[in-house]
């Protein structure tokens, strides 16, 4: 039986708390016709955001319909795979007959390498067939095919691209990504039904580096910032959780938690299912130790893995960012971290920053990006009080 704290999977309806704002922001990008671009740390909310405002536009009778399609590019390493996998969701999406999807083949895609092959399909469940080398016409096509369907089904498509800075591990990502801005481009006046894409993505800092470093999709797609659930909104969240259960905790104690957590509903819930797990009335601090430490238990060895991936001069940065340094290239920081120069200090903050463990986007001021590795690397890991 589901218990009250939900943390494997996305939440909507009563359990989506906080982010209302978003909500109605993201609404109004979709209705408009836009793209948004949806980018923050694993686990800090996007598809419950996402599948929240999708779940309150279908309740909205004064609008219309509309389809959605979902990929993720999580194992997306070539341009093959990408065009495939993404052409092969929008036509599931619109249809669901191997007629039918040929049908879509032969009318969308006919002068491209991409065919139905009917052996294939039946053997691996492949709808979409490349005979032949990728050329520009062929990605066109496939990224053409989600407005194209929209206007001939005469509804919306919302297709979500998850993970999308995967895209960057492909042998031609410039060149998808400037083909995606001239898809964009040439569709913007279409009055017809079309296509919204939601851009997700967990790496915050290659998200960062598409959007707004090498500024791919400027003025196309809007960026959406998650905003912070309010404390007392978490707070009083867990709390009923709680006492569905019939079990009780002290307030002060989730003010706390919500604070070392920096209030990721995720790790929140996580942290309060094994709480509810481990007790049987009141939640002491004594269960409440024990807790955080199962939890701590779970994510040590990925943690550790972040730590045996950095040399010792990336552990020293690290450590000078925990102490609250924030100008590394100072004669001062270096002789005391031992980072050797100020060239080299760019170096570290440059890998630190690709291995998604520290980010510089605010005013320069480096931020941990994981509230847990956080607390973990400055206890177990330096030991420090």
């Amino acid at each position: 039986m589901e218990g009250p704290f939900i943390y494997d999977k996305y939440v909507t309806g009563k359990n989506f708390i906080g982010r209302k704002n978003d909500c109605s922001i993201l609404s109004n990008i979709l209705l408009s016709g836009k793209h948004v671009a949806i980018y923050d740390a694993p686990k800090t909310g996007k598809a419950s955001l996402i599948q929240q405002t999708l779940f309150n536009m279908r309740l909205d009778r004064d609008r219309k319909q509309f389809s959605i399609g979902e990929l993720s590019l999580l194992n997306v390493r070539d341009t093959k795979s990408f065009l495939k996998k993404f052409g092969e969701t929008v036509i599931r999406t619109e249809a669901s007959t191997p007629k039918e999807y040929s049908d879509i083949i032969s009318t969308y895609l006919h002068d491209t390498h991409f065919i139905f092959d009917t052996p294939n399909y039946s053997k691996f469940d492949e709808i979409l067939t490349l005979d032949g080398e990728i050329d520009e016409n062929d990605i066109k096509a496939i990224l053409n095919l989600p407005g194209a369907l929209a206007s001939a089904v005469g509804q919306p498509l919302y297709l979500i691209i998850n993970e999308f800075q995967n895209i960057s591990f492909t042998e031609d990502a410039d060149r998808l990504l400037k083909a995606m801005e001239n898809v964009i481009e040439e569709n913007k006046d279409n009055k017809n039904p079309g296509c919204s894409l939601i851009i997700c993505g967990s790496m915050l800092n290659a998200m960062s580096e598409i959007f707004e470093i090498k500024k791919y999709f400027y003025r196309q797609v809007e960026h959406l910032s998650l905003s912070q659930t309010d404390e007392k909104e978490i707070i009083e969240y867990i709390i009923k959780g709680f006492l569905s259960s019939g079990k009780v905790i002290e307030k002060e104690s989730l003010i706390d938690i919500c604070k070392l957590f920096r209030n990721n509903l995720w790790y929140v819930n996580h942290f309060a299912a094994i709480c509810n797990s481990l007790s049987k009335g009141y939640i002491t601090e004594a269960t409440i130790t024990e807790a955080l430490d199962n939890l701590i238990s779970i994510h040590s060895p990925r943690f550790a893995a972040y730590m045996n991936s950095l040399t010792t001069f990336q552990v020293n940065l690290l450590q000078a960012i925990l102490d609250g340094h924030k100008k590394f290239s100072t004669s001062e920081a270096i002789s005391k971290y031992g980072l050797n120069s100020s060239a080299n200090v760019k170096r570290l903050k440059d890998a630190l920053i690709k291995k998604e463990i520290v980010s510089f986007r605010e005013s320069e001021n480096p931020i941990i990006i994981d509230p847990l590795f956080e607390f973990w690397v400055r206890k177990y890991f330096f030991e420090m009080e």
